[in-house]
């Protein structure tokens, strides 16, 4: 009996048995070459640079001249850099009969209004899908994931003519409604609130707070990464949408609408278009970097690849 109750007791204390008869305990070390360590290092340098690529194009294409933007063979890195795109740009838009400004601030209100509204409403809709028990709440949540496969080509029809029976054509609604009723938020907002131990969710309750204090004081800050990561989508989306279904007035149109504009005015203009495109790409480069430590964090314990 003796005999079995130490080994028992050196069953349940491995790390204690092996300090007790083998000295101090030894950390298990990577079995990984230092080879093998290098390659993967040379392998995600390779990696990185295929996807900074895009971004170093767009910025080497709007310093080329017209003459190098056509050259044949063509060539990837600018000989003589110039601001005469940016010059003609501001020239073009300047000419036009809405002010650049307008266009810029329809851009930016549809981006930052709507993506603040949608943090709102799809933190709010995760937050009972995750922590309260009701009826039926695992259909609902099994719709909001079936309804992440609709393409946004299935929906654009029944989408518009919603928009259109309500009134709200030519407005910035028309364009901030669709991306509110997405579920691809709620989905990401609800994997990550069901992390948050629910001790912390029952002491809440016996110190007698509501669910408007624990949803803003306890749950949102806890899961800060999720939205984070969430106004990086749905900034990106909003702020590159040209809303061209559902705008027709030149007052309310937004800004990639300027790009087209200028980019269909001929290989003249192909070097102006590329500076508009790289004008368009610093907002959501600029909220990535805010940003950036908290997306890493927030697919792991999502589940999201």
């Amino acid at each position: 009996m003796e005999r079995d109750d130490e080994m028992i007791h050196s069953a349940e204390t491995p790390a204690l048995g092996r300090k007790k008869h083998f000295g101090r305990y030894k950390k298990p070390s990577l079995s990984r070459s230092k080879g093998g360590t290098i390659a993967i290092f040379i392998f995600l340098i390779m990696v990185s640079v295929f996807m900074v690529m895009p971004m170093v194009y767009t910025i080497v294409q709007s310093l080329k001249p017209i003459n190098e933007i056509f050259l044949y063979p063509p060539r990837f890195f600018v000989q003589q850099p110039t601001l005469d795109n940016f010059t003609m740009m501001i020239q073009l838009v300047q000419d036009m009969w809405v002010p650049f400004e307008r266009y810029l601030f329809n851009s930016l209100f549809v981006a930052i209004v709507g993506t603040g509204l949608y943090i709102v409403v799809a933190s709010m809709a995760a937050y009972p899908l995750s922590k309260l028990k009701f009826r039926y709440a695992a259909l609902y949540y099994q719709i909001i994931v079936w309804a992440i496969l609709f393409r946004p080509e299935v929906t654009r029809i029944p989408q518009y003519v919603i928009i259109a029976k309500l009134g709200l054509i030519n407005t910035y609604l028309s364009i901030i409604l669709p991306v509110l009723a997405t579920s691809f938020g709620v989905f990401l907002m609800r994997q990550f609130m069901i992390t948050v131990p629910d001790e912390i969710i029952e002491a809440a309750k016996i110190d007698g707070v509501g669910h408007f204090t624990m949803f803003t004081r306890i749950i949102m800050p806890m899961v800060k990464p999720a939205w984070l990561t969430l106004i990086i989508f749905t900034f990106q989306q909003l702020w590159n949408t040209t809303g061209g279904q559902y705008i027709y007035d030149e007052t309310v149109k937004m800004l990639p609408t300027v790009l087209q504009q200028i980019s269909s005015g001929g290989i003249a203009r192909s070097g102006a278009g590329a500076a508009v495109a790289l004008i368009l790409m610093i907002p959501p480069i600029t909220v990535f970097i805010i940003s950036q430590s908290s997306v890493m964090e927030t697919m792991a314990q999502s589940g999201i690849k």
